[in-house]
């Protein structure tokens, strides 16, 4: 009797059987693909928020975090916070870099490319007289977002450049604030 062991591998920390097997149920079966992914949010006091991330759904299947994750947001001094935590436009900027790099990372893992370092700078001009309503025609969120990505790979200038692509060609964050989603708002009373 032969027992035949699977040949674990990585690249970029990324289990290449694991991303392939993922890929061949997402095939077989579309609503595999299917997640959801919820935050509860409660106001503190000022500006400082508190979300705590709550199970999400994967292909039909509630899943629970391994362990609590919680975010917290407030506002500088110069925007009347505490300053005790990132304020949520700079939790935007946070997770669309964390997205565009792990979409990166998981493609060029997919492609066979080693990646050796990832940094990102992001810079986001905002106009208060929008948030403010001092200005009706001044945007409320970011005018303009510009990401900068530093790579270390041992590939050619095009291939650096494919390579830097492949972060926002399939980040699902990149995808959601350049292209918009509806988003559906409801109230009601607290006990």
């Amino acid at each position: 009797m032969t027992t035949q062991t699977k040949c674990i591998s990585f690249v970029n920390g990324v289990e290449l059987n694991r991303l392939t097997d993922t890929i061949e149920a997402v095939k077989a079966d579309p609503k595999v693909a299917s997640f959801k992914f919820r935050i509860l949010n409660r106001w503190i006091d000022g500006g400082q928020n508190r979300s705590e991330v709550q199970q999400f759904s994967a292909g039909g299947n509630e899943i629970q975090h391994k362990n609590g994750l919680i975010l917290d947001a407030d506002e500088p001094d110069v925007l009347l916070g505490t300053d005790r935590g990132a304020n949520p436009v700079e939790h935007l900027l946070h997770a669309l870099a964390a997205c565009v790099t792990t979409s990166m990372v998981y493609h060029a893992a997919a492609r066979g490319i080693a990646v050796e370092e990832v940094e990102s700078s992001l810079e986001g001009d905002l106009d208060l007289r929008g948030f403010l309503g001092l200005a009706p025609s001044v945007r409320k969120g970011y005018q303009q977002i510009r990401l900068k990505l530093r790579i270390k790979a041992d590939v050619t200038e095009q291939e650096l450049r494919d390579l830097a692509a492949l972060g926002p060609n399939f980040s699902p964050v990149f995808d959601s604030i350049t292209k918009g989603v509806p988003i559906s708002v409801s109230s009601e009373r607290m006990a």
